[in-house]
C-alpha cells in the first residue's frame, strides 16, 4: 500500500459478502465537490440503515461527492415466515365435503390434499433484528470502504508528486526573479546617465540627481518583500502537503496568496526577462490550482 496523507476526492470501492442468511453489496464512488455531500441508497425497507452509514463514512471521508449503494438478497429461505390462512383452509374443507356427500366419495381428506391449495399459505419476511443487520452490512462496507481509501491515496500520491514538482520549479523562477531584479536597477542607472550624456555632455547633468531617481526606481520595482512572502508560502505549501488530514481547502487558501503576491510582482515589473518569468509563474499557479481542486 502506498503510504500518503494527501487524498484525492476520486475514489471507488466495492465488496459483495454472504453474511448469514443474505448477500450483502457495498458499492463506493466519488467525484471532486467543494464539501462533503453522501447520496446513500439502501432498500426501501432498510432505511434506518442511512444514517449509520452516513456516520461510518464520515468517519474516513471529509470532501467529496459520495454515492453509496447498498444491496442486500436474501440468500434462503430461513429469513421467512410461514403462516396458514385458516379461515381460506377451512372454506376448502367445506367445499371438499360437500364434494364427498354429493357424489359418495370416499373420505380421503388429509392434510396434504389440503396444503395441495397454495393460496392457504403466506410467506412474509422475518422480522428484523436492526441492529445485528447494522452489523452484518457494516462488516460489508467496511472492506469496500478501505478499497475506496486505497484508491483516494494512490491517486493522492500521483497529485502529491506533482504538487512538489512544480512548488519547486516555482521556487527556482522566483529566485531567477531576485537575481535579475537588482540588475534591473544598475541597467537603469546606466540608461538613464547614457541619455543624459548624449543630451547634455559630459558634464552637463547633475550626479547626485541621477542616483536619486536610481534610488527611486530601485524603491518602486523592489519585489524583496515580495519574493520572501512567496519563499515563506512554498514552505508552507509543502509543510501541508506533508501533514496529516485534510489539505485541499488550506492549499486553495494559500494559492491565492501565491497568485497575490505574483500580482504584486508583475505590476513593478519594468523588466522583459522579469515580465515573463511573471508570466510562467501564474501558468504554474494556475496548474497547482487545478490539481488541488481533485484533493480532499
Amino acid at each position: 500500500m502506498i503510504v500518503t496523507m494527501l487524498k484525492s476526492m476520486t475514489g471507488y470501492g466495492r465488496n459483495e459478502a454472504v453474511v448469514g442468511t443474505k448477500k450483502i453489496t457495498v458499492e463506493i464512488k466519488s467525484v471532486n465537490h467543494r464539501f462533503s455531500d453522501y447520496n446513500i441508497k439502501v432498500p426501501r425497507q432498510y432505511g434506518y440503515l442511512e444514517e449509520r452509514l452516513r456516520q461510518l463514512l464520515s468517519e474516513r471521508i471529509s470532501r467529496g461527492k459520495v454515492d453509496v449503494f447498498v444491496g442486500i438478497e436474501s440468500c434462503g429461505e430461513a429469513d421467512k415466515i410461514i403462516s396458514v390462512n385458516t379461515e381460506l383452509a377451512e372454506n376448502y374443507i367445506s367445499a371438499l365435503r360437500e364434494l364427498r356427500d354429493k357424489f359418495g366419495l370416499s373420505d380421503d381428506i388429509s392434510v396434504s390434499s389440503v396444503a395441495a391449495f397454495s393460496d392457504i399459505f403466506r410467506s412474509e419476511p422475518k422480522r428484523e433484528d436492526e441492529e445485528q443487520l447494522w452489523n452484518d452490512v457494516r462488516s460489508a462496507a467496511e472492506p469496500a470502504l478501505d478499497a475506496f481509501i486505497s484508491m483516494r491515496e494512490r491517486e493522492g500520491g500521483r497529485i502529491e508528486s506533482d504538487l512538489k514538482a512544480r512548488v519547486e520549479y516555482m521556487r527556482t523562477l522566483v529566485e531567477k526573479i531576485d537575481e535579475r531584479s537588482p540588475e534591473t536597477v544598475a541597467e537603469y542607472q546606466e540608461k538613464l546617465c547614457a541619455k543624459l550624456k548624449e543630451l547634455l555632455g559630459e558634464h552637463g547633468y547633475d550626479e547626485a540627481r541621477v542616483l536619486t531617481e536610481a534610488a527611486i526606481f530601485a524603491d518602486k520595482v523592489a519585489v524583496n518583500e515580495e519574493t520572501v512572502r512567496l519563499g515563506s508560502h512554498f514552505e508552507e505549501f509543502i509543510e501541508i502537503l506533508n501533514s496529516d488530514g485534510p489539505a485541499g481547502r488550506r492549499l486553495d487558501f494559500l494559492i491565492q496568496e501565491i497568485n497575490r503576491e505574483v500580482n504584486t510582482i508583475g505590476s513593478k515589473a519594468s523588466d522583459l526577462d522579469v515580465s515573463k518569468l511573471v508570466v510562467t509563474l501564474k501558468g504554474e499557479i494556475e496548474k497547482l490550482r487545478e490539481q488541488v481542486q481533485n484533493i480532499e
